[in-house]
């Protein structure tokens, strides 16, 4: 992860390529969870100390990077490896409890013995780590305490880097759950009450004959909503639902939630990007409006009915009039871009585009034959309809964003240089 300057924070590489131990020691080394194990010590109080609330949580840290998809997988891996268990916190050579005592009789008269107690190893039992896993989520879900050190680190990135948090991006990850989904026999629920079923729909378009094909995915389970700096590979927030809550209604209550607590991630951030799952007038609107911050939204595809528009036949991409009505010569796409169609020839061309006037709240195009010097046969009759001079500077369009579908018109088209150069800077939010 490059910092300011061009000097190497991390390499993200240099972290995979490290033992599983190295790496273990460097989450317990630099997470904040003084706060955490002390408060898990409260709750214990005076109850059972058979294993230490900071071993237990180091070991709770140690399953998740090592990836073990249950507790019986973890501890069997704790079983096999003293460094580990020695590492957690345990005592590798096990544990002897006080001996108990008994009544016992012998020659008609009652002795009281002592009897040894087994000999235990230090690994945690499956009841005691399962026990432990609910104290840690009741915590989070009571005070947030889990999220708390998320912020921490945070807070402790934007100090360290300036631009941290300047491109950020979302994408959401589903997360199947081990439950299948059926009520169980008797009470009326699912055996994982917490999840729920979900879809995703991933849509595809013949080029040729303009059709939609759509395929769904459905799995039960959750959801997890993840913001993140598409730049330095880092996440900023996130959010876990079950499966079924739609990303549309998560991602503008997670962002509004983060500027408006994060005012110094508010004021860097200059770009935003999501896939077509997120794609709302209103987030585009108030991102742009409220915070300076583009939106680089990919755009769904609704314009179904053909008899709305005119199809291109050059691509394929429905054009329909930028001002509402058949009379001019100036249309646009459902991604954004605006295209002019020579009055001689009827070819549809796409404009220049010339950026966005932000003092005007503006989008200026140019006349694409002016911009590149390409033949037109109609662009004499489109500049005097245009009131200006066929020679020099050429025609010039500017489209005002209060005026037209927000949805549609954004600060950076869809297919600019700049918009996919914006976009492919989003999936380091699929890698995260």
């Amino acid at each position: 992860m490059a910092a300011p300057g061009g000097s190497v924070l991390f390499s993200w590489g240099d972290v995979e390529r490290l033992p599983d131990l190295a790496r273990l020691w460097l989450a317990l080394d630099n997470l904040p969870d003084d706060d955490l194990v002390a408060e898990l010590e409260r709750v214990r109080g005076h109850g059972r100390d058979d294993y230490p609330v900071r071993a237990m949580w180091r070991a709770y840290l140690a399953r998740m990077v090592f990836q073990h998809q249950s507790d019986a997988s973890f501890l069997r891996e704790l079983g096999r490896n003293p460094t580990l268990l020695q590492m957690c916190g345990f005592n590798p050579l096990g544990r002897q409890s006080a001996p108990k005592r008994r009544l016992s009789k012998s020659g008609g008269r009652l002795r009281c013995v002592e009897v040894p107690s087994p000999w235990r190893d230090g690994i945690p039992t499956a009841w005691a780590f399962s026990r432990f896993g609910s104290m840690v989520t009741d915590l989070e879900r009571k005070g947030g305490m889990v999220s708390a050190m998320f912020e921490a680190l945070r807070d402790a990135l934007a100090e360290a880097l300036p631009d941290y948090g300047r491109f950020m991006g979302a994408d959401g990850k589903a997360i199947a759950s081990h439950s299948t989904g059926r009520k169980v026999k008797g009470k009326g629920r699912p055996s994982d009450p917490d999840a729920g079923w979900g879809a995703h729909s991933h849509e595809s378009v013949n080029r040729r004959t303009g059709r939609v094909r759509e395929s769904v995915r459905k799995w039960f389970g959750h959801k997890l909503h993840l913001i993140a700096d598409t730049q330095h590979e880092l996440p900023v927030a996130f959010s876990l639902e079950r499966a079924g809550v739609s990303e549309r209604k998560v991602l503008p209550r997670d962002l509004r939630a983060l500027l408006e607590s994060e005012p110094v991630l508010a004021e860097r951030c200059v770009e935003f990007s999501a896939d077509k799952g997120c794609d709302q007038a209103d987030l585009k609107r108030w991102l742009l409006d409220d915070y300076a911050i583009r939106p680089i939204i990919d755009a769904r595809r609704l314009w179904r009915d053909e008899w709305e528009g005119i199809r291109n036949p050059h691509d394929g991409e429905m054009l329909r009039p930028l001002n509402g009505d058949w009379t001019g010569n100036v249309l646009h796409s459902e991604k954004g871009m605006v295209h002019c169609q020579c009055p001689e020839t009827k070819v549809f061309r796409p404009m220049c585009w010339q950026g966005h006037e932000a003092d005007r709240n503006t989008l200026k195009w140019r006349c694409p034959a002016a911009a590149y010097g390409t033949q037109c046969e109609g662009r004499e009759q489109c500049s005097r309809a245009a009131g200006v001079s066929p020679v020099g500077f050429g025609r010039t369009l500017r489209v005002h964003l209060n005026k037209s579908d927000r949805r549609i018109m954004t600060p950076t088209p869809h297919g600019t240089t700049s918009w996919a150069r914006a976009y492919k800077r989003r999936n380091a939010v699929e890698r995260i």
